[in-house]
């Protein structure tokens, strides 16, 4: 078997990381003609293309397969830091190349992913946190670009394991400051019948929890809805307290607002809970097991 350059693999993965051979370029604190040179030299050791230059750049299937090999390398590296600096306090930290990525939805971090993370931040571990969509995040798991993901899908990926974390509770609020819209009165709530003259805020084009609660909430095969568009969990909720419309968001994120008269639960007698998961390589790792332990152990306390 092959024995590649961890150089070139990190080249690789910084390629692929911060879009760009000019920025890999950067963060490797060497020439853009170097990285095309490690690259042009994987590349000739492995007999196939890595990277499709597309707009944004994007790893082959081999690529991908490599990408995959070089996060391992890195946790098994974050391991021995580990150890290390048990047993020599004072040695140096973690480059910039051995960060451990894993993927969130939004929602958890605005909500509780945050205070799992941080005591494993605060000693020491050098963490990227990806956002996208909870129903998405696994595909960042599949290329094998994270280590672990927290999603809604239930089914483990191949060399993963998978634990569940508990349900997120979604409810729909609005905001006094909304302008009067004609069939609508904010006193009365959401019903079947008047949904459909309100703007929802969602986050991006991703995001079908708007449309989900109404449907299930009323029982309709079909909904569509007059949308607006902000990619911030927290700045969804602010943009409904300004009066941009309603939202459909974690009821951990609203109830203090609605315990402080600053935004109403439209529909109190429903909310939509969604599952999530943790998945993870299945790799003995004490920096994942920690990782792992740490949000299984404060999801079982903020999540229903």
């Amino acid at each position: 078997m092959n024995t590649f350059d961890p150089d070139a693999l990190e080249c690789l993965a910084a390629i692929v990381e911060e879009g760009g051979f000019e920025r890999a370029a950067v963060r490797l604190s060497i020439t853009q003609s170097a990285v095309s040179q490690r690259l042009r030299s994987l590349e000739a050791q492995v007999g196939t293309v890595l990277i499709v230059r597309s707009r944004p750049l994007k790893a082959t299937s081999a690529g991908q397969l490599l990408l995959k090999h070089t996060k391992q390398m890195r946790l098994l590296r974050a391991d021995l830091e580990r150890d290390l600096k048990d047993l020599a306090p004072s040695s140096s930290g973690a480059r910039e190349e051995e960060r451990v990525s894993i993927a969130i939805n939004a929602d958890s971090i605005a909500t509780w992913a945050l205070d799992a993370l941080g005591p494993l931040v605060r000693q020491g571990l050098p963490l990227e946190i990806i956002t996208d969509d909870q129903d998405f995040t696994q595909e960042w798991l599949r290329e094998g670009q994270v280590l672990g993901c927290v999603t809604t899908l239930k089914q483990a990926l191949r060399g993963c394991k998978v634990m569940p974390l508990g349900a997120m509770n979604y409810i729909a609020i609005g905001a006094h400051s909304m302008p009067a819209i004609d069939g609508f009165d904010l006193k009365n709530g959401l019903s079947a019948h008047n949904f459909r003259y309100l703007p929802f805020v969602a986050f991006n084009r991703k995001d079908d929890m708007q449309s989900e609660f109404i449907a299930k909430a009323f029982g309709l095969k079909r909904v569509a809805l007059r949308q607006l568009f902000v990619p911030s969990s927290e700045a969804q909720v602010r943009a409904v307290c300004e009066g941009w419309g309603v939202s459909v968001v974690p009821q951990l994120l609203a109830q203090p607002l609605i315990d402080a008269g600053q935004v109403i639960n439209l529909l109190p007698a429903f909310s939509l809970p969604v599952q999530l998961y943790w998945h993870c390589w299945n790799l003995e790792s004490e920096v994942l097991d920690g990782l792992t332990q740490a949000l299984t152990t404060h999801a079982q306390k903020r999540l229903a």
